[in-house]
C-alpha cells in the first residue's frame, strides 16, 4: 500500500463521486489513476466500494441501457460497444441486454427509421432503403432486424 492519507482521501473521493451517480468500476478505476493513486491501492479502493454497494457494474449496466435506449435511442450494439469501453465484463452486458423488451425494442427501431424517413430524399427503392440501412447501422441496431424492417417497407 502506498500513501495511506492518498489512499483515504481517494476513498473518500470516489465515494463521494460514486454517491452522487452510477459509475463503472472501470470509470472509478481511471479516475483513481488520474489522481495518482496506484494500480494496487485502486484495486483496494474498487473492492471497498463493491463491498459496500457504491459500485455495481451490473446496476450500471441496467441503467445505462435504459437511458440510452431512452433518450438516445440507440441499438444494443452500440450499446454493447460502450459498455465494454466502460470495462463491463461481457456477461453482464449481455444479460443485461437480454433483459430489454424486444416488442418495446423494435416498436422504437420502427418509430426511429420512420422519423428519419421524413428526411430523407432518394432517387428510387433501392436508394432509400440503402440510407435507411446506413443510418440504422449507425445508431447500432441490429442489421438482421434492420433488413427484416426495410423489406416490410415494400
Amino acid at each position: 500500500m502506498g500513501d495511506p492519507d492518498l489512499f483515504k482521501s481517494a476513498l473518500r473521493r470516489a465515494m463521494a463521486i460514486c454517491a452522487g451517480s452510477e459509475h463503472s468500476g472501470g470509470e472509478i478505476a481511471g479516475k483513481l489513476s488520474s489522481w495518482g493513486v496506484s494500480a494496487e491501492d485502486a484495486g483496494e479502493i474498487i473492492r471497498v466500494l463493491a463491498k459496500e454497494n457504491f459500485v455495481n457494474d451490473k446496476r450500471y449496466a441496467a441503467a445505462y441501457i435504459s437511458d440510452k435506449l431512452r433518450y438516445n435511442k440507440w441499438g444494443k450494439v452500440k450499446i454493447a460497444a460502450q459498455l465494454k469501453i466502460k470495462g463491463i465484463p461481457d456477461d453482464i452486458i449481455r444479460e443485461s441486454l437480454n433483459a430489454v423488451d424486444d416488442s418495446q425494442y423494435l416498436n422504437m427501431i420502427k418509430e426511429v427509421l420512420a422519423s428519419h424517413r421524413k428526411s430523407l430524399k432518394a432517387k428510387n427503392q433501392y436508394d432509400l432503403k440503402g440510407k435507411m440501412m446506413r443510418f440504422g447501422l449507425s445508431r447500432g441496431y441490429e442489421s438482421h432486424l434492420l433488413y427484416d424492417l426495410l423489406n416490410d417497407l415494400d
